[in-house]
Formats: C-alpha cells, sequence, structure tokens
C-alpha cells in the first residue's frame, strides 16, 4: 500500500514526522513525501528536517511565495502532476495550512480518499484562513484523525459518522516528548543574561495583532512597562519585523531574536515563566510542558488547552495582558493537565488504523469481484 504524506509549513513537520516513524515500523505501508515548499526558507522548514530526523522529501513542489490564491493554485497543478506519476491509496494531510487544502482538493478530484490528521478543530472565526482551510478540507475527508472530543463533536455535527472518525491523540506531542531530552540553550542565552523561569517568550504573527501600529504598540508597551522585572524574548516573525520598523518601534525589555530551530525555541518554552502568544501549537505545547500560556486572541481553535491545560484566552485587549501578568507574577496561574491521549503514540494509532481500514477495503472489493 503506497500513501502520500503532505507537509508545507512549518507547522506541519512536526505532526508528520512520528507518522514516518511509525509507518517505517508497519509493515505492507510504503510512503511519498511531498513537500509543497510552502515554506521554503532554511529556518522555515530546513532546520526541522534536519532537527527531527525527517527524511528527505520524495518531491519538492517549490510552490511557495504569492498570494493566497497564487499559492493555493501553484499547489494544486503541481501536487495533481506528482498524483498522476505517483498513484497512491491514500493520500495523508495535516493541519490547517494553505497545502493541507489544496492537496486535499487535488486528490479528491483523482478520486482518491484523503486522511486528515488534526481534523474537526474549529476556532470560528471566519477571518482566518486557517479556518477557511479547516472547514473545506473537513468537507471533503474520508478519514478524520482528531486530537480532541471537542474535535469529535464538530464532526458528528457537520454530519460525519462515528466510522470515520478516529480520536487518536496529537501527534505534536508526539514529536515534543520524543525531542525533550534533546532540546538546546539557544545560541543567545548567554548573550541575554538568561535564567531558568526568570523570563517570558513572546510570540506574534496574526495580522490582527501585528499589521495595525496601535495594536502591536499597545501589546509591546505593556511588556516594556510590566511590573514583572524580567526580559522578555521575543522571537520575531518575518512579517512582524518589517512592521517594527516601519512603526519606528523601540523596544528595551523586550528582547527581539530571529526565528529560532524547533530544538531551542522549545528549550527557550520549557523553562520560562510564561508564554505569550497567538499562535494555537505553542499553547499545545506548554500545555505539555507545564508552563503558563497567555493566548492574544479572541477565539481558540484547541479549547483542550484552556479547559484542561495552562492556557487562557485574553483577547487582543492589552488590559487583558496587564491583568494576566499580575496574576502570574502573584503565583495564582492555574495548574493545568495533559488532555486524553496526549501520551506520544498518536502517530502509531493513526498507522495502525489505517492499516485497518485498507484491510477493510481490500476485502470488500475482493468479495465484489
Amino acid at each position: 500500500m503506497l500513501i502520500s504524506i503532505v507537509a508545507g509549513a512549518r507547522p506541519n513537520f512536526m505532526k508528520i514526522a512520528p507518522i514516518i516513524d511509525a509507518i517505517e515500523e508497519e509493515e505492507g505501508i510504503s510512503y511519498r513525501l511531498i513537500h509543497t515548499g510552502q515554506h521554503y526558507d532554511k529556518k522555515m522548514s530546513g532546520d526541522f528536517f534536519e532537527q527531527l530526523g525527517i527524511p528527505e522529501p520524495h518531491v519538492n513542489l517549490e510552490a511557495g511565495g504569492g498570494t493566497q490564491a497564487e499559492q493555493t493554485a501553484a499547489i494544486m497543478l503541481k501536487f495533481e502532476k506528482e498524483l498522476l506519476a505517483n498513484p497512491s491509496e491514500l493520500v495523508v494531510v495535516v493541519g490547517d495550512v494553505t497545502s493541507t487544502m489544496a492537496c486535499a482538493i487535488t486528490a479528491q478530484k483523482l478520486c482518491i480518499p484523503v486522511a486528515h490528521v488534526e481534523g474537526g478543530i474549529r476556532s470560528g472565526d471566519w477571518s482566518m484562513p486557517e479556518e477557511i482551510n479547516r472547514m473545506v478540507t473537513d468537507s471533503i475527508t474520508n478519514y478524520f484523525f482528531t486530537t480532541s472530543e471537542v474535535a469529535n463533536a464538530n464532526l458528528r455535527r457537520s454530519g460525519v459518522t462515528d466510522d470515520r472518525i478516529f480520536f487518536v491523540g496529537n501527534t505534536m506531542i508526539d514529536t515534543l516528548l520524543k525531542q525533550m531530552p534533546k532540546l538546546s540553550k539557544p545560541y543567545f542565552w548567554e548573550e541575554l543574561g538568561l535564567e531558568k523561569k526568570q523570563y517570558l517568550v513572546l510570540t506574534l504573527h496574526r495580522p490582527s495583532n501585528v499589521d495595525d501600529a496601535s495594536q502591536l504598540k499597545g501589546l509591546l508597551k505593556v511588556l516594556e512597562d510590566s511590573e514583572i522585572q524580567v526580559p522578555v524574548v521575543f522571537p520575531v516573525h518575518p512579517r512582524t519585523c518589517k512592521n517594527l520598523e516601519v512603526f519606528d518601534i523601540q523596544l528595551h525589555n523586550v528582547k527581539t531574536v530571529e526565528p529560532m530551530s524547533y530544538l531551542e525555541f522549545n528549550y527557550l518554552v520549557q523553562n520560562a515563566m510564561g508564554v505569550i502568544t497567538d499562535s494555537g501549537g505553542i499553547t499545545e505545547e506548554t500545555t505539555v510542558m507545564g508552563i503558563p500560556c497567555m493566548t492574544l486572541r479572541d477565539s481558540t481553535e484547541r479549547p483542550e488547552t484552556c479547559t484542561l491545560g495552562t492556557n487562557v484566552l485574553l483577547g487582543s485587549n492589552p488590559a487583558a495582558l496587564r491583568e494576566a501578568l499580575a496574576k502570574l507574577q502573584a503565583g495564582e496561574w492555574k495548574k493545568g493537565t495533559i488532555p486524553p491521549l496526549w501520551d506520544g503514540k498518536t502517530a502509531e494509532r493513526i498507522v495502525g488504523h489505517i492499516s485497518d481500514i485498507f484491510k477493510v477495503e481490500r476485502e470488500k472489493a475482493r468479495l465484489v469481484f
């Protein structure tokens, strides 16, 4: 059995690594790894393949750059050629990036079934490109591998039957748990004089936070003026970096650094006093590590990080951030727990289900003929 595994952007790489490991332990399944090239610079792509032990892709579609529509079209055109040249029995897509949606559509147009790893999650915010990607992908997916009972319920409400839903856990946590012993001190640790539990980590990249000058300045001013007298380490997304210059924002307590490798970034998170972010994936990692997390968004597609984990949804009002920092300083942050099946064995369950699904399908075909 040949399956195609699609990765296109930084969040995907953490999710496919354990799936590939599990496939290599399973008899009767082979794979082609397709890198769409959605993220194409070294820090956003190459480092992850090296550090996570992901083999070289069988093909890189080199479809990065351009607008959302241009990128979607480029991925679909090139992925169609890949599937025609190398027909597979299943296309596995992960997460919610442009590549996820584009490759799911392409596969279905060629009558190849699709499995969506991390299916069913929803933020309810249609202004996020990721939410559109999730909804379109799930509307044409055959098999759903889910991270939570909330995702299962979302799928059932949309009409998906239970025989297509497989609650397996979170492959990103598989990667985190495997890589924890290898986490490495970032290059700037001594230069910034960092000490364990004596700094905060900040990540910002969503347009609602970084493309509006007053919003970005308001959030950063809270961190500059905070009564918590610890440095704030800010790995800066390329678009955010550009806006800091355009808006002429000067920082002192907030220390900007270049984008980091997986092992360095998670070392930074693991040893932080707390994390402030507008990312989704980081809220999962902080939940497993037990690190206080403040999310600067009005909605989240990962509610289990709030109901069970260490994450708190603050919205985008800088005043809410100020209050949350005071709570953290007072030692009043909630103690989280780890969601069910976030145990490092998700990929094994996924590959086991894929094997079972195709045994059943082949038996059906044998009986028909």
